[in-house]
């Protein structure tokens, strides 16, 4: 699946004025991440287990 495919939703945690965020795109194998800022760089993508930890250890804060 290409990246204009995949359906991206910024992260409800972002900077004061809209600057720093990332974009997910859930997918069946793989949670994928990107700077929303710069589009020309790659995503990456991590297994969905490591996304929940990720998230969890997150909002531990």
């Amino acid at each position: 699946m290409s990246m204009t495919e995949r359906f991206w939703f910024e992260s409800s945690y972002r900077g004061s004025q809209g600057d720093s965020c990332v974009e997910v795109a859930l997918a069946e194998q793989a949670i994928h991440v990107r700077d929303s800022k710069d589009l020309t760089r790659p995503d990456f993508s991590v297994g969905h287990d490591s996304w929940t930890h990720f998230v969890r250890y997150a909002a531990r804060g």
